[in-house]
């Protein structure tokens, strides 16, 4: 039997800087970083000065497809968001409760959850609301109870409406309102595309991940044409991704091939930091401050300023 042989390594690629260049003078395509999105990496500025906004932007984080990293998306992205002196918010709209639990609450001892918000009108945002942890960042948790809500809610007037009416008070309390969905495209799923701004779409770098995205377009473009006009993609955003193998890669090249720019240059990359981190109910960010997933989750939250809030 002849003995096994290794594939043999990619050429290294040479002539790249480890920085991104500046857009504010020529460079030659030798000096160019390629980013793991296959496009030339922009330099991405650094927020602001922190000026409070009008009203906050609602942002649902929606994919179909469940383990795709929505929640840990959703967590990461807002403590992010929190380090750069954003105020945010963040629904939990998945009966699962696995943003509440990721940031250390047990669902079965809430009192009070979203659902209680949605379908009892004495209930207020004020009694609903707990603080995250994370200084900055507040929580509207959830738990099995929500999953009532989406059969009750069908004989509601303007019942796709409902999530929209209750965030009403939090619109003018903070920057950012981040609405975790459930891995479906049910009547919850479309009260939080009704009440956003817009919607990022975490999507593993995986071929079923990516067959089902022409569905959920297809669900975002009906909610933008009947009820919601003013709802946009901020970003579709690449997850578990893992730069090794060409599997990984060719899916990233389809992706930007069919979203273009609106793929986030920010790619979120497997590590296990992520599973420690959602142990121990607590953010990367807080959990492992200095790591690549941290900072990845850094580098996103600035797009999203420099793309929908600063810009």
């Amino acid at each position: 039997m002849p003995p096994l042989v290794s594939p043999p390594s990619p050429p290294e690629v040479e002539n790249r800087v480890t920085e991104p260049v500046p857009f504010d003078r020529a460079v030659t395509a030798a000096e160019v970083e390629i980013g793991p999105t296959g496009r030339p990496m922009p330099v991405i500025p650094e927020p602001q000065p922190y000026v409070r906004r009008e009203r906050a932007r609602v942002i649902s984080l929606c994919n179909q497809k469940g383990g795709v990293g929505k929640t840990t998306t959703t967590i990461n992205l807002g403590a992010a968001l929190a380090e750069y002196g954003r105020k945010v918010l963040l629904v939990d709209f998945d009966p699962q409760g696995s943003l509440s639990v990721g940031l250390g609450l047990n669902p079965h001892e809430i009192d009070l959850t979203v659902y209680n918000l949605l379908m009892q009108r004495e209930v207020g945002l004020e009694d609903v609301i707990v603080p995250s942890g994370v200084p900055g960042m507040d929580l509207l948790p959830s738990n099995i109870d929500l999953s009532a809500a989406e059969v009750q809610l069908v004989h509601e007037v303007a019942r796709e409406q409902t999530l929209q009416r209750v965030l009403g008070p939090a619109i003018e309390q903070y920057d950012v309102i981040l609405i975790d969905c459930q891995p479906s495209l049910g009547l919850l799923t479309v009260n939080a595309l009704t009440a956003s701004d817009g919607v990022i779409v975490p999507l593993e770098c995986e071929y079923f991940a990516l067959r089902g995205v022409a569905l959920l377009k297809t669900t975002i473009d009906k909610v933008q044409e009947r009820l919601n006009p003013k709802l946009v993609v901020d970003g579709v955003l690449g997850t578990m991704f893992d730069g090794r193998t060409l599997h990984s890669r060719e899916v990233m090249d389809r992706l930007v091939q069919a979203w273009g720019d609106t793929v986030f240059h920010t790619v979120i990359r497997r590590t296990v930091k992520f599973s420690d981190s959602t142990v121990v109910g607590e953010p990367i960010t807080t959990y492992a401050s200095s790591s690549a997933g941290a900072d990845a989750y850094r580098q996103l939250a600035r797009e999203v300023l420099d793309r929908c809030l600063d810009g």
